[in-house]
């Protein structure tokens, strides 16, 4: 499956190539109008943005570090597939590991974390406001990756940053489910509330309800797309 024209592919000034091309792929990734599973050649994407294919293959290379695209032997280079067991292994992990980093930080919570968080939810409201989707996917991310950067945790952060891609994805596909352009506008102010309190317990709590919210509407729209694909698909059911 080659890769549809798209809106977002615009001809750029020279000296931004590598950031315009790998911006313009990444939405239209994040926004479904390029499809899970899709494949993306140089040939056509150089065509569509009017650039050599030096930029485009550096910006191909970096949607691949971020995990929205995969280049598999023989096959080329496509857009990641989300599964329903991603889904469910990225909640589990998700989960496993903020909670880690909030145990780490807990302690050295000041008053330059406080701000910080609070900025991040404020531009991740504007983004949901505005009703930019991927912008919110993107302020989402930034917000929950505040607490991995606070822990100064090379290992811990390194494992978020390998997550990241299937994460924007995994918001993109529940977005799609629930027929939204952004999380809901509340939908983060208990993680927040609880993220500056003082009560760990009940950050840990949060961490696995706000985690929670809406993953079998996720799954369950993963499913239709897969029966589209294969009528014969047999349904799953949650652990």
């Amino acid at each position: 499956m080659s890769v549809p024209p798209s809106q977002n592919f615009m001809r750029v000034p020279k000296a931004t190539f590598r950031a315009h091309i790998a911006d313009g792929l990444r939405n239209a990734i994040l926004s479904g109008e390029i499809a899970p599973g899709a494949q993306v050649t140089e040939h056509s994407l150089a065509e569509q943005f009017g650039v050599s294919r030096g930029p485009l293959r550096e910006a191909m290379r970096q949607l691949i570090d971020e995990g929205l695209l995969v280049t598999v032997p023989y096959t080329g280079t496509h857009v990641v597939e989300l599964s329903v067991e991603d889904v469910r292994e990225i909640y589990s992990l998700r989960v496993t590991l903020e909670i880690f980093a909030f145990e780490l930080v807990w302690s050295r919570r000041d008053e330059g974390f406080r701000r910080g968080l609070l900025a991040r939810h404020a531009a991740l409201t504007h983004c949901i406001d505005a009703q930019d989707d991927v912008g919110s996917i993107h302020a989402e991310l930034q917000l929950h990756g505040f607490v991995y950067e606070a822990s100064a945790h090379k290992i811990l952060i390194k494992t978020w940053e390998s997550i990241r891609g299937r994460l924007q994805l995994y918001w993109a596909a529940h977005h799609r489910a629930h027929g939204i352009r952004g999380p809901r506008r509340d939908g983060h102010d208990s993680y927040v509330a609880c993220a500056l309190g003082d009560d760990l317990a009940a950050m840990r709590a949060e961490i696995q309800n706000h985690m929670a919210r809406g993953g079998q509407q996720t799954e369950d729209f993963l499913l239709g797309l897969a029966r589209r694909k294969d009528p014969t698909t047999i349904a799953e059911t949650a652990p």
